[in-house]
């Protein structure tokens, strides 16, 4: 499938859904939009599914794993080896987004796109590697076209099976030391920005270290010279493997039709490429946290978007979804399980829209 095909069988948000979600909604027993952004997700899932009650009982984080060649560049104070590391512990329930996802009962779906190291995928990592890392784009292009496709449709794949499999929410993860390298390389270029506005200190570098990481990321750019008008050929030239899987996942989630949930700086890069490849995919995401990284607030003002929490998180991997998942869940249930005020004594006309008043 190609990914103009693609594209083409991505349709807007169910309108009669919306309008019958926003009734019922209104007529709950409570004053009209005093559950504030649980209503609002509560109808932007009905316009999703085309259903007013709706279940978030199944939810999964897709992690996807890669290396990236720019770590040689010398942007990370992280050792390479971090990543295959990490990527065999996310299964062992010992990371942050490991620990988080267990208590909201979320399963994560671990990918190896990229992993710079051979893998016992017995461990429960998904393969679907397409080389060993990406190459150093401080000298040329990350990936090939076929590559990037090949990244991009193993996202979109996933939310297609995932979708099969009963999961009604999906999260965004990934792990790859020096992406946020790559995420702020992608931002900038995407916005149009000054690399200064979107490059941060990432994993703890000091100011030396940033000094030299935003040189970096200038000499990415200046040697690809990516069309900011082609999202794909952006992420192709100066992104990695794991950009480029997660934004097959946002895209996927519109096609297919399931809410997906943005984490950090990294997926936020991918979400902004989806968005810009296209504007309606946009509906179908859901912000989690506000991420301390730079290029995060660059890249959600670029897209309009509210992120619900603000707790000064920068660790990635998909740590942000758990929470968020948590909030979707319960604007669901508040539909399913409150009544009405017709099933009630009390007279609805003595409320007022409080939403006005803002």
């Amino acid at each position: 499938m190609e990914i103009s095909d693609i594209l083409k069988g991505i349709k807007p948000l169910y309108d009669d859904a919306l309008i019958k979600a926003k009734k019922y909604n209104d007529n709950l027993i409570k004053p009209i939009g005093s559950l504030g952004r649980l209503e609002e997700l509560a109808i932007q899932f009905s316009g999703i599914t085309g259903e007013i009650f709706n279940s978030m009982d199944k939810k999964a984080i897709i992690i996807m794993c890669a290396d990236n060649g720019v770590y040689y560049e010398g942007v990370s104070t992280s050792p390479r080896e971090v990543t295959k590391i990490q990527a065999l512990n996310f299964n062992k329930g010992i990371t942050g987004v490991a620990v988080l996802a267990k208590q909201g009962n979320i399963d994560l779906k671990v990918v190896d796109l990229g992993i710079d190291a051979d893998i016992d995928y017995n461990e429960g990592i998904i393969n679907k590697k397409i080389a060993y890392g990406t190459k150093n784009c401080a000298k040329g292009e990350a990936m090939t076209e076929s590559q990037f496709k090949e990244a991009f449709m193993a996202g979109f794949e996933m939310v297609g099976q995932l979708k099969k499999e009963g999961y009604n929410i999906i999260g965004t993860g990934e792990m790859g030391i020096s992406n946020t390298t790559t995420s702020e390389a992608v931002i900038t270029v995407l916005c149009g920005c000054n690399v200064e506005d979107t490059v941060g200190k990432g994993a703890g570098l000091t100011d030396e270290g940033y000094k030299h990481k935003i040189s970096v990321v200038k000499k990415i750019i200046d040697v690809n010279k990516p069309n900011k008008l082609n999202p794909c050929e952006v992420i192709q030239k100066v992104g990695g493997f794991d950009i480029a899987g997660l934004m097959g996942v946002f895209i996927g989630g519109a096609y297919f039709r399931v809410p997906i949930v943005i984490d950090g700086v990294i997926s936020i890069a991918a979400a902004l490429a989806a968005y810009k490849l296209c504007p309606i995919s946009k509906d179908f995401m859901i912000p989690s946290h506000i991420s301390f990284e730079k290029g995060y607030g660059i890249a959600s003002k670029e897209m309009g978007l509210r992120p619900i929490f603000d707790l000064d998180m920068r660790l990635g991997e998909g740590s942000g979804c758990p929470f968020t998942m948590y909030i979707a869940e319960s604007a669901v249930r508040i539909v399913r399980e409150m009544v009405l005020f017709d099933d009630t004594e009390i007279d609805k006309s003595k409320y007022i829209d409080i939403r006005e008043e803002k």
